[in-house]
C-alpha cells in the first residue's frame, strides 16, 4: 500500500488528519525532555517526559519498525451556557474521544498488513512529535499541536508498523508573531513561547495530588478539571466552528454541589476517562471546590461548612465575600 492509499484509508475511517514518517528517533525532542525536566518544568508530571529515552525512540517500540503513521481525530462540540453554580470540564474530556481514535487506528493497521502497534494516550510514545514530522501538524506557542482544519482541537495517536512507506510532508506553517495564547494565560505558564512551565499551569494543578496554590485559585473559575484558555484564543481554532456545527452540549458540566455530595467510587468511576491520581475522589472534590469558591452561591455553604480542608475554608471566605 501507498502513502497517498494510507491516508485516503485513514479519511475513510474517519479520521481528521493522517500523516506518515519514518521510526527514527527523535533526538531533539528527547534533548528537551531532559533539559525542561532539569529545570523542573513538568512539576509531578510523569507520562512521556517520565522515560524520554523510551518515549523517543519509535523504532524500539515494534521489532522491525519502519514506518510511524500519525492521526488526529478532533473533539471539539458547541458549548451550551453554563448554569450558576456549575463547573466546567475541559473540551477533550467531554467524551473518550481516545478510545474512539484507538479503534480507528486499530482498523487502519489490519488494513495496512504486517505487524503494527497501536499507541494512544501511552506514556510510552511522544505522539505530538510523530505528528509533527508526518505534517499532521506544527507546534503552537501553547506547546499544542496545530492542525490545517481543526486546529488543536484534536486528540492525537500513532500506528507504529513494520511497513516500508513514504513520509508525507511536514505543515510548513508557524505561529509568527502572534502571542494571544500567552497574553491569556492568566498565571503566566507560557511565558517562555513554546516551552510550558507545569508549575504555573492550571490544567496541571486540577490534576495534582495536592494543594492548589492559593495564587492560582481564583484563575480557574469554573473549571473544575483542565484548562481550554490557550487554545479558545488561538486563530487557528476558529475555523473549527463551521466544521462542528450541530446542536450545543452540556456534557462537559457538572452540578458542583452534587459532585461533592455524590459517593466518591462512583464519581471516580463516571469519570475513569480521566487521570485521578491513584483513582482518588478527593482531588475532584478538591477541584469542586475551589470552583464553587469562585462561583458558588450561599446555597452552598452548608455543603462547603461540612468539609474540612483548607480549600472549603477559602472558597467559604470568597462565597461570603461575594454575599
Amino acid at each position: 500500500m501507498k502513502t497517498a492509499e494510507v491516508v485516503q484509508l485513514g479519511e475513510e475511517l474517519g479520521l481528521d488528519a493522517v500523516g506518515v514518517a519514518r521510526a527514527e528517533a527523535y533526538d531533539d525532542t528527547e534533548r528537551h525532555i531532559v533539559e525542561r525536566r532539569s529545570r523542573g518544568l513538568f512539576a509531578g508530571m510523569k507520562f512521556t517526559m517520565a522515560h524520554p529515552e523510551r518515549s523517543c525512540h519509535p523504532e524500539t517500540l515494534l521489532e522491525g519498525a519502519r514506518t510511524v503513521v500519525s492521526a488526529a481525530l478532533c473533539y471539539w462540540q458547541p458549548e451550551a451556557p453554563l448554569a450558576p453554580g456549575h463547573g466546567r470540564l475541559a473540551r477533550y474530556t467531554w467524551f473518550d474521544g481516545y478510545a474512539i481514535l484507538r479503534e480507528k487506528l486499530d482498523a487502519l493497521g489490519r488494513r495496512l498488513g504486517g505487524e503494527y502497534r497501536v499507541l494512544v494516550d501511552a506514556n510510552q510514545h511522544v505522539d505530538r512529535e510523530a505528528a509533527a514530522r508526518s505534517g499532521v501538524g506544527f507546534y503552537g506557542k501553547n506547546t499544542m499541536l496545530i492542525t490545517r482544519r481543526h486546529g488543536s482541537w484534536v486528540v492525537l495517536g500513532t500506528l507504529v508498523t513494520t511497513a516500508e512507506l513514504e513520509p508525507t510532508e511536514r505543515f510548513a506553517a508557524d505561529c509568527g508573531s502572534c502571542r494571544l495564547c500567552i497574553d491569556a494565560c492568566p498565571t503566566g505558564a507560557l511565558d517562555e513561547p513554546g516551552t510550558l512551565d507545569a508549575t504555573k499551569c492550571l490544567s496541571y494543578w486540577t490534576q495534582a495530588p495536592e494543594a492548589i496554590p492559593e495564587q492560582y485559585r481564583s484563575a480557574l473559575g469554573a473549571q473544575v478539571y483542565g484548562c481550554d484558555i490557550c487554545q479558545d484564543v488561538c486563530p487557528w481554532n476558529n475555523g473549527v466552528q463551521k466544521r462542528r456545527s450541530g446542536p450545543e452540549t452540556d456534557e462537559g458540566h457538572v452540578d458542583l454541589v452534587e459532585w461533592l455530595s455524590r459517593d466518591g467510587r462512583e464519581l471516580v468511576d463516571e469519570y475513569a476517562r480521566l487521570y485521578v491520581p491513584r483513582n482518588d475522589p478527593r482531588w475532584l472534590r478538591r477541584n469542586a471546590i475551589v470552583a464553587l469558591g469562585n462561583v458558588g452561591g450561599p446555597d452552598a455553604l452548608p455543603v462547603l461548612a461540612g468539609v474540612v480542608d483548607e480549600h472549603a475554608a477559602w472558597a467559604i471566605e470568597r462565597i461570603e465575600s461575594r454575599a
